[in-house]
């Protein structure tokens, strides 16, 4: 319990402040409850999953440069007649990683404005990047899932965007 003075601890039925002198009347606040693991971590994931996205874009657009430009004279420089898979081959990855990065930024925006399905999303994302970007995709994998997947998680995630239905 604390003084509504100075924010003082005050012990139940002491008479007055032992910090400021205040005389305690009636009955002495609560503290504030403590934020839970989600709304203290919910911004930090956000972020993260904008940033990891912004590396997952930037990585794309090299592959897929690197796709049709080198691999597509490779038959041009010698190299053995086998290796003409690579260019699709390339292509598609860079568009799948391309996707990724977009969803990641669909992921991280719904986590900061507290949407409903940004939590969904993000587990599944998480779940992806376990396998497919180690070290970092799997270090935000394992973060996302400790914050978000516990069911008292899913009951303050949708306490926080409860309010931005209304």
């Amino acid at each position: 319990m604390f003084c509504d003075g100075c924010g003082g601890t005050v012990q139940p039925g002491q008479a007055y402040c032992s910090r400021c002198g205040k005389q305690i009347i009636g009955p002495v606040s609560m503290g504030h409850a403590a934020a839970g693991r989600v709304q203290r971590h919910v911004r930090l994931l956000g972020l993260l999953w904008l940033a990891f996205s912004a590396f997952n874009t930037i990585g794309a657009v090299v592959l897929y440069v690197l796709a049709n430009t080198l691999f597509a004279h490779l038959h041009n420089m010698g190299a053995p007649e086998g290796t003409s898979f690579l260019r699709p081959l390339l292509s598609v990855a860079a568009i799948l990683l391309f996707a990724k990065a977009a969803f990641g930024f669909i992921a991280g925006w719904g986590l900061l404005q507290h949407e409903k399905w940004a939590r969904v999303l993000t587990l599944v994302l998480a779940f992806i990047s376990l396998f497919t970007n180690i070290p970092f995709g799997t270090a935000l994998g394992v973060y996302t899932m400790w914050v978000l997947l516990p069911s008292e998680s899913e009951r303050e995630y949708d306490l926080l965007a409860a309010p931005q239905a209304a």
